[in-house]
């Protein structure tokens, strides 16, 4: 009962059954970070391009959002956005950042997100968006991340 599921058609759709068990996929990340080794290998490579890893914290991200300092996108899918994603983000799905590259703005930095800090998909985006001229980073929280730490999320309204 740490997730609930409903069937669409032929696509079953997973949803975690609260906070808490969010909480509880974050810390077991945490504890494997801290055991195995190939795992602290993998994140120091990651952490090797400060360049594209956006150092703000939780709060002050949210309120960058908010005042319009900062545009943050959401690069998974448009389901998984619609199911849960954090405030003030926009859903533009990997697969499409480039046709939205003209709705960017070139003044302000472009803060991309995605499954978590395991998540490649904001790395490519933030690849295309440098690459295209924009100022862009990833912040390695996900949904999860943000809902552990007991920060609000939203939902697309139906």
């Amino acid at each position: 009962r740490l997730v609930t599921s409903r069937r669409e058609g032929k696509f079953i759709h997973y949803r975690l059954t609260g906070p808490d068990v969010a909480g509880l996929g974050v810390k077991l990340r945490e504890v494997a970070e801290e055991h195995l080794l190939e795992l602290r290998l993998a994140l120091d490579q990651m952490a090797s391009h400060p360049n594209q890893l956006a150092p703000v914290d939780r709060q002050a991200l949210m309120e960058q959002a908010r005042r319009g300092e900062v545009v943050v996108i959401d690069v998974r899918p448009s389901d998984e956005y619609a199911v849960a994603h954090l405030p003030f983000a926009r859903s533009m799905p990997l697969a499409e950042v480039e046709q939205h590259l003209a709705s960017l703005p070139r003044d302000k930095e472009i803060v991309a997100y995605c499954r978590g800090p395991f998540c490649l998909l904001s790395d490519e985006a933030v690849a295309l968006l440098q690459a295209r001229g924009y100022r862009a980073r990833k912040v390695s929280d996900g949904v999860s991340e943000w809902q552990a730490a007991g920060l609000p999320l939203e939902q697309q309204a139906d």
